[in-house]
């Protein structure tokens, strides 16, 4: 992945460009040889060290380059990047790639006949939990990467279990969804084995609220990489856990977010979340609310869950591609915060971030399988 990727080195000194030429694999080390760093008016030529490194100094500021080296008759090169006013440039040049890539890929085929094996998977780094609100209900939409790094099946010896919060209603699985996911009431299973590599269940619920406080309870059957969060926030709206203490607001097109991370959680670990600010109605309004709904889903106006498999599948791509916008619009606030970005590349990103995501929101907004609201927030 970092195989001639320009990557910013505030440890070296301004104008240095440090070039590491590896075979297959960081440590192989290709000593003794020369890189090339070229630009429109300048060609440079350093030899590798003991450590595959060649290093460039006294470079301008501003300068376009991008670095070169021929390893076994193969032609590396890396990205185009321009040399900053402070630190320098770490840049490597990995050759034979494409024969582990296939190595690799040989591997996992083979690996992927054979028969499952006893181990544990886990909830990965990608997994989100995102909630809406309309009326006096909560939609939650839950979007789950479940891991197996092993090269073969994997079988946990006995199904995942998550357990729904008390007075969840309208629960069902999303269209693209794993076939090995199933909801029954309250209770998503998720049979094994799983295949090796990722596999992704997604699935949503209702749970109506009558005060302007919910708590959310819900130990999870295999443990989670990172925990994230995310809901829109209106008012007063906040959102407390002790497993999430990383909390930052985003803004898309006019509308706030929160959204929280925490680190990992183990197997069976409680994990409860607390939603308070919620707009709610007074007892009356929120029982002729409740009927409506039940009358609605009955009709299956929710059609990003119960409507024609096209719709559902258009709406289900939209509202992920919403979540990884979020996401990165909370890496870059992040970035930045740690000043590891450079101001102009953090505006230009953070614009293009929100456009991206008004158009999504926009698209969710126009979608039949959305109704038009609810599924863009």
């Amino acid at each position: 992945m970092m195989a001639g990727t320009p990557l910013g080195a505030a440890e070296l000194a301004d104008g240095t460009v440090s070039v590491r030429v590896l075979r297959e694999q960081l440590g192989n080390n290709v000593v003794n040889h020369p890189v090339t760093l070229k630009g429109a008016q300048i060609s440079k030529t350093e030899t590798t060290d003991a450590q595959g490194r060649a290093t460039f100094t006294g470079m301008a500021v501003g300068t376009v380059v991008v670095a070169i080296a021929e390893v076994d008759g193969e032609t590396l090169q890396s990205q185009e990047f321009d040399i900053p006013a402070r630190g320098g440039v770490r840049v490597a040049l990995v050759s034979g790639l494409k024969a582990v890539q296939e190595r690799e890929r040989a591997a996992a085929d083979a690996g992927a006949k054979e028969a499952p094996r006893p181990g544990m998977v886990v909830f990965g780094g990608e997994t989100r939990v995102i909630f809406e609100f309309e009326d006096d209900n909560l939609n939650a939409f839950y979007l789950l990467d479940i891991v197996n790094s092993a090269r073969t099946p994997i079988d946990p010896g006995a199904p995942l279990v998550i357990e729904l919060p008390p007075g969840a209603v309208g629960a069902s699985t999303m269209d693209g969804s794993s076939p090995l996911a199933s909801v029954s009431g309250t209770r998503v299973t998720i049979n094994g084995p799983f295949p090796p590599g990722t596999t992704g269940v997604q699935f949503a619920y209702t749970l109506p609220y009558d005060s302007d406080t919910v708590t959310i309870e819900q130990p999870w059957p295999a443990p989670v990489e990172e925990m994230f969060v995310a809901i829109e926030q209106v008012g007063a709206l906040k959102l407390s856990s002790p497993q999430l203490p990383d909390q930052q607001e985003a803004e898309a097109s006019g509308t706030k977010f929160v959204m929280a991370r925490g680190p990992r959680l183990n197997a069976s670990q409680p994990f409860s979340l607390t939603i308070s600010g919620l707009p709610h109605h007074d007892t009356t309004v929120r029982n002729v609310g409740m009927a409506l709904a039940f009358l609605v889903l009955g009709a299956g106006v929710w059609a990003a869950f119960t409507g024609a498999p096209a719709r559902k599948t258009e709406t289900a791509k939209l509202v992920a591609r919403r979540e990884k916008l979020f996401a990165d619009l909370v890496e870059l606030e992040r970035q930045h915060k740690a000043g590891r970005i450079d101001e102009p590349r953090y505006v230009a990103k953070r614009q293009n971030l929100s456009a991206q995501l008004e158009r999504v929101l926009g698209e969710l907004d126009r979608s039949p399988a959305s109704g038009g609201e609810g599924v863009a927030a």
